[in-house]
Formats: C-alpha cells, sequence, structure tokens
C-alpha cells in the first residue's frame, strides 16, 4: 500500500488515500476524507510505482 497525497476536487482540501500497488489498473469511488463527496479515483501502476493518478468529482 501507497500513501498518496492530492486535493479533493470538491472541497479543495488536501487529503490523502491508500493506494494498492499490487493490482496494476484501478477506478473506483470513494468518498472524500473531509466533504464526504464522492471521489472517481483513476491509478496506474508500473512494477508497483504509480505512474498515474487522476481524481475527479462525481455528481453534485
Amino acid at each position: 500500500m501507497k500513501e498518496h497525497y492530492f486535493t479533493c476536487p470538491h472541497c479543495w482540501e488536501n487529503i490523502s488515500m491508500l493506494l494498492d500497488s499490487s493490482i496494476a489498473n484501478q477506478k473506483y469511488i470513494e468518498d472524500c476524507e473531509v466533504c464526504c463527496n464522492p471521489i472517481q479515483v483513476s491509478v496506474q501502476f508500473s512494477n508497483s510505482e504509480l505512474i498515474h493518478f487522476q481524481a475527479d468529482s462525481i455528481g453534485q
């Protein structure tokens, strides 16, 4: 697991998520730990190194 910091696309707070580097391509929805709004997360790993991270707001 790798901790990754980024800005919430809803409330603009700096938050972190634990990312599972054992799965190369992932796309899922997780709520912001500050404002509780849903965030669509897209991550890609290569040899356990993060090569792509994207966090988009959904709905609202």
